[in-house]
Protein backbone atom coordinates (compact mmCIF):
# COMPACT_ATOMS: atom_id res chain seq x y z
CA UNK A 1 0.00 0.00 0.00
CA UNK A 2 1.40 3.63 -0.88
CA UNK A 3 1.17 5.22 2.14
CA UNK A 4 3.08 7.62 3.61
CA UNK A 5 3.43 7.73 6.90
CA UNK A 6 5.77 9.76 9.75
CA UNK A 7 7.97 7.51 11.43
CA UNK A 8 10.14 7.76 14.80
CA UNK A 9 13.90 6.96 14.80
CA UNK A 10 14.16 4.84 17.56
CA UNK A 11 17.62 3.19 16.77
CA UNK A 12 20.76 4.01 14.43
CA UNK A 13 23.61 2.65 14.34
CA UNK A 14 26.69 1.51 12.14
CA UNK A 15 27.12 -2.43 11.40
CA UNK A 16 30.41 -2.40 9.06
CA UNK A 17 31.95 0.65 7.11
CA UNK A 18 29.39 2.31 5.24
CA UNK A 19 26.73 0.07 6.56
CA UNK A 20 24.18 1.69 8.95
CA UNK A 21 20.82 -0.29 10.21
CA UNK A 22 17.88 2.47 11.29
CA UNK A 23 15.00 0.93 13.20
CA UNK A 24 11.87 2.86 12.53
CA UNK A 25 8.48 2.94 14.53
CA UNK A 26 4.86 3.51 13.73
CA UNK A 27 2.82 5.74 15.37
CA UNK A 28 0.04 3.77 17.69
CA UNK A 29 -2.68 2.32 16.23
CA UNK A 30 -0.95 2.70 12.20
CA UNK A 31 0.51 -0.69 12.01
CA UNK A 32 0.60 -2.44 8.46
CA UNK A 33 -1.84 -5.25 8.39
CA UNK A 34 0.96 -7.42 6.46
CA UNK A 35 4.70 -7.40 5.78
CA UNK A 36 5.98 -9.99 4.27
CA UNK A 37 9.63 -11.04 3.89
CA UNK A 38 11.11 -9.36 0.67
CA UNK A 39 8.90 -5.95 0.43
CA UNK A 40 10.66 -2.81 1.19
CA UNK A 41 10.00 0.81 2.12
CA UNK A 42 10.60 4.14 0.34
CA UNK A 43 12.47 6.38 3.16
CA UNK A 44 12.69 10.24 2.47
CA UNK A 45 15.82 11.80 3.28
CA UNK A 46 16.05 14.77 5.69
CA UNK A 47 17.10 16.63 2.63
CA UNK A 48 14.42 19.28 0.71
CA UNK A 49 16.75 18.88 -2.35
CA UNK A 50 15.88 15.36 -2.52
CA UNK A 51 12.50 14.81 -3.56
CA UNK A 52 12.10 11.16 -3.89
CA UNK A 53 12.36 8.15 -1.46
CA UNK A 54 15.08 5.64 -1.25
CA UNK A 55 13.81 2.22 -2.04
CA UNK A 56 15.25 0.26 1.21
CA UNK A 57 14.21 -3.69 2.08
CA UNK A 58 12.97 -4.40 4.98
CA UNK A 59 15.45 -6.78 7.07
CA UNK A 60 13.21 -7.23 10.18
CA UNK A 61 9.50 -6.44 11.13
CA UNK A 62 8.49 -6.30 14.78
CA UNK A 63 5.01 -6.38 15.31
CA UNK A 64 4.80 -6.26 18.88
CA UNK A 65 7.07 -2.98 18.95
CA UNK A 66 5.59 -1.83 15.60
CA UNK A 67 9.33 -1.14 14.49
CA UNK A 68 10.64 -1.68 11.24
CA UNK A 69 14.50 -2.26 10.85
CA UNK A 70 16.22 -1.19 7.34
CA UNK A 71 20.42 -2.01 6.88
CA UNK A 72 21.55 0.05 4.15
CA UNK A 73 24.77 1.10 2.37
CA UNK A 74 25.50 4.93 2.14
CA UNK A 75 25.72 5.38 -1.78
CA UNK A 76 25.26 8.99 -2.09
CA UNK A 77 23.65 12.10 -0.36
CA UNK A 78 20.34 10.71 0.22
CA UNK A 79 21.54 7.83 2.34
CA UNK A 80 23.73 9.57 4.15
CA UNK A 81 20.84 12.00 5.12
CA UNK A 82 19.66 8.80 6.44
CA UNK A 83 22.45 7.53 8.34
CA UNK A 84 22.75 10.88 10.07
CA UNK A 85 19.13 10.77 11.52
CA UNK A 86 18.77 10.32 15.58
CA UNK A 87 16.99 8.63 18.12
CA UNK A 88 14.14 10.92 18.02
CA UNK A 89 14.16 12.09 14.67
CA UNK A 90 11.25 11.46 12.38
CA UNK A 91 11.61 10.16 8.92
CA UNK A 92 8.80 9.87 6.31
CA UNK A 93 8.12 6.75 4.46
CA UNK A 94 6.51 5.38 1.71
CA UNK A 95 5.19 1.79 2.03
CA UNK A 96 4.63 -1.55 2.64
CA UNK A 97 5.69 -1.71 -1.35
CA UNK A 98 6.81 -4.47 -3.33
CA UNK A 99 5.93 -8.21 -3.55
CA UNK A 100 7.86 -10.50 -1.36
CA UNK A 101 8.71 -14.00 -1.41
CA UNK A 102 5.76 -16.60 -1.28
CA UNK A 103 6.57 -18.34 2.01
CA UNK A 104 3.78 -21.19 1.20
CA UNK A 105 5.61 -22.33 -1.88
CA UNK A 106 8.75 -22.83 0.30
CA UNK A 107 6.95 -24.17 3.36
CA UNK A 108 7.72 -27.59 4.61
CA UNK A 109 11.05 -27.60 1.96
CA UNK A 110 14.85 -27.13 2.05
CA UNK A 111 15.25 -23.82 1.73
CA UNK A 112 18.94 -22.46 0.55
CA UNK A 113 18.79 -18.67 1.50
CA UNK A 114 22.06 -16.59 -1.01
CA UNK A 115 22.62 -13.18 -0.21
CA UNK A 116 25.22 -11.10 -1.44
CA UNK A 117 26.26 -7.47 0.05
CA UNK A 118 23.35 -5.44 0.18
CA UNK A 119 20.91 -8.03 -0.58
CA UNK A 120 21.74 -9.97 3.08
CA UNK A 121 19.45 -7.73 5.09
CA UNK A 122 15.75 -9.26 3.79
CA UNK A 123 17.16 -12.54 3.52
CA UNK A 124 17.06 -11.87 7.42
CA UNK A 125 13.48 -11.61 7.79
CA UNK A 126 13.03 -14.41 5.10
CA UNK A 127 14.91 -16.54 7.61
CA UNK A 128 12.85 -15.68 10.97
CA UNK A 129 9.37 -16.85 8.94
CA UNK A 130 10.81 -19.59 7.50
CA UNK A 131 12.23 -21.17 10.34
CA UNK A 132 8.64 -20.69 11.87
CA UNK A 133 7.16 -23.11 9.44
CA UNK A 134 7.02 -27.05 10.61
CA UNK A 135 9.60 -28.99 8.64
CA UNK A 136 11.13 -25.98 6.59
CA UNK A 137 14.95 -26.16 7.07
CA UNK A 138 17.21 -23.26 6.41
CA UNK A 139 20.64 -22.70 4.95
CA UNK A 140 22.05 -19.52 4.48
CA UNK A 141 25.18 -18.70 2.68
CA UNK A 142 26.08 -14.84 2.98
CA UNK A 143 28.95 -12.91 0.80
CA UNK A 144 30.92 -10.32 1.44
CA UNK A 145 34.05 -8.18 0.44
CA UNK A 146 35.84 -8.98 3.59
CA UNK A 147 36.08 -9.64 7.04
CA UNK A 148 34.01 -7.18 7.97
CA UNK A 149 30.68 -8.80 8.36
CA UNK A 150 26.96 -7.68 9.46
CA UNK A 151 24.09 -9.51 10.16
CA UNK A 152 25.71 -12.85 10.76
CA UNK A 153 24.37 -13.42 14.79
CA UNK A 154 20.47 -12.71 13.45
CA UNK A 155 21.11 -14.89 10.36
CA UNK A 156 22.62 -17.84 13.13
CA UNK A 157 19.49 -17.53 15.00
CA UNK A 158 17.08 -18.99 12.01
CA UNK A 159 19.40 -21.68 10.85
CA UNK A 160 22.93 -22.90 9.59
CA UNK A 161 24.98 -20.10 8.42
CA UNK A 162 28.09 -20.19 6.08
CA UNK A 163 30.16 -17.25 4.49
CA UNK A 164 31.98 -16.12 1.60
CA UNK A 165 34.84 -13.56 1.68
CA UNK A 166 35.83 -12.44 -1.83
CA UNK A 167 39.55 -12.18 -0.34
CA UNK A 168 39.07 -15.41 1.78
CA UNK A 169 39.43 -13.69 5.30
CA UNK A 170 36.16 -15.19 6.22
CA UNK A 171 35.09 -18.80 5.19
CA UNK A 172 35.05 -19.64 1.50
CA UNK A 173 36.97 -17.23 -0.64
CA UNK A 174 34.95 -16.77 -3.50
CA UNK A 175 31.62 -16.36 -4.08
CA UNK A 176 28.06 -17.70 -2.31
CA UNK A 177 27.88 -20.81 -4.71
CA UNK A 178 31.77 -21.55 -4.43
CA UNK A 179 30.67 -21.93 -0.45
CA UNK A 180 27.44 -24.18 -1.72
CA UNK A 181 29.43 -26.44 -3.50
CA UNK A 182 32.13 -26.54 -1.05
CA UNK A 183 29.73 -27.18 1.60
CA UNK A 184 27.56 -29.63 -0.85
CA UNK A 185 24.31 -28.25 0.20
CA UNK A 186 21.64 -29.76 -0.78
CA UNK A 187 18.20 -27.46 -1.41
CA UNK A 188 14.83 -28.30 -2.82
CA UNK A 189 14.32 -24.29 -3.41
CA UNK A 190 16.62 -21.46 -3.17
CA UNK A 191 15.90 -17.76 -2.61
CA UNK A 192 18.60 -14.99 -3.36
CA UNK A 193 19.19 -11.11 -3.33
CA UNK A 194 22.77 -9.47 -4.43
CA UNK A 195 24.51 -7.87 -7.34
CA UNK A 196 23.22 -8.94 -11.05
CA UNK A 197 26.33 -11.26 -11.84
CA UNK A 198 25.55 -13.56 -8.64
CA UNK A 199 22.10 -13.73 -9.57
CA UNK A 200 22.34 -14.91 -13.30
CA UNK A 201 24.41 -17.42 -11.59
CA UNK A 202 21.91 -18.51 -9.14
CA UNK A 203 19.46 -18.84 -12.01
CA UNK A 204 22.34 -20.65 -13.67
CA UNK A 205 22.92 -23.30 -10.64
CA UNK A 206 19.13 -23.47 -9.91
CA UNK A 207 18.96 -24.74 -13.27
CA UNK A 208 21.49 -27.42 -13.02
CA UNK A 209 20.22 -28.23 -9.77
CA UNK A 210 16.29 -28.82 -11.08
CA UNK A 211 14.83 -26.64 -8.42
CA UNK A 212 12.99 -23.44 -8.43
CA UNK A 213 14.68 -20.17 -7.65
CA UNK A 214 13.19 -16.68 -6.76
CA UNK A 215 15.33 -13.65 -6.96
CA UNK A 216 15.14 -10.31 -6.08
CA UNK A 217 16.37 -7.77 -8.24
CA UNK A 218 15.79 -4.99 -6.17
CA UNK A 219 19.64 -3.71 -6.99
CA UNK A 220 17.98 -1.89 -10.28
CA UNK A 221 15.46 -0.13 -8.25
CA UNK A 222 15.24 3.53 -8.25
CA UNK A 223 12.12 5.50 -7.40
CA UNK A 224 10.14 2.50 -5.73
CA UNK A 225 6.92 3.47 -6.79
CA UNK A 226 6.83 2.84 -10.51
CA UNK A 227 7.09 6.18 -11.84
CA UNK A 228 10.72 6.48 -13.28
CA UNK A 229 10.50 3.01 -15.33
CA UNK A 230 13.97 3.03 -14.37
CA UNK A 231 13.79 -0.67 -13.05
CA UNK A 232 11.89 -2.13 -15.95
CA UNK A 233 13.24 -5.87 -16.75
CA UNK A 234 12.31 -8.34 -19.76
CA UNK A 235 9.87 -11.35 -18.56
CA UNK A 236 9.54 -14.40 -20.42
CA UNK A 237 5.64 -13.16 -20.43
CA UNK A 238 3.34 -10.26 -22.75
CA UNK A 239 1.60 -8.28 -20.24
CA UNK A 240 -1.76 -8.68 -20.99
CA UNK A 241 -2.68 -4.41 -20.70
CA UNK A 242 0.72 -2.92 -22.17
CA UNK A 243 1.09 -5.84 -24.79
CA UNK A 244 4.56 -5.96 -24.14
CA UNK A 245 7.17 -8.44 -22.39
CA UNK A 246 8.28 -5.91 -19.39
CA UNK A 247 7.66 -5.72 -15.54
CA UNK A 248 8.73 -2.92 -13.56
CA UNK A 249 11.11 -4.29 -10.55
CA UNK A 250 9.38 -1.98 -7.81
CA UNK A 251 5.79 -2.77 -8.81
CA UNK A 252 5.33 -6.16 -10.12
CA UNK A 253 8.43 -7.52 -7.91
CA UNK A 254 11.14 -6.80 -6.41
CA UNK A 255 10.73 -11.24 -6.13
CA UNK A 256 10.37 -13.09 -9.23
CA UNK A 257 10.54 -16.52 -10.23
CA UNK A 258 14.21 -16.76 -11.90
CA UNK A 259 12.19 -18.63 -14.87
CA UNK A 260 9.69 -15.90 -15.52
CA UNK A 261 12.56 -12.90 -16.04
CA UNK A 262 15.65 -12.51 -18.19
CA UNK A 263 18.36 -11.11 -16.34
Amino acid sequence: MKKKTTMTVTDIRSLAEGVFSMKLRYPEGDLPEEVKPGQFAGLYPNDPSKLLPRPISICRWDPDTGELQFVFRVAGAGTASLAAQKPGDSVDMLGILGNGYDLEKLSGKRVLLLGGGIGIPPMVELAAALAGRPGTGVTAVMGYRNSDLFLTQELERYGNLLIATEDGSVGTKGNVLDAVREASVRADAVCACGPMPMLRAVKKFAREQGIPAYISLEERMACGVGACLGCVTKTVKTDSHSHVRNARICTEGPVFDAEEVEI
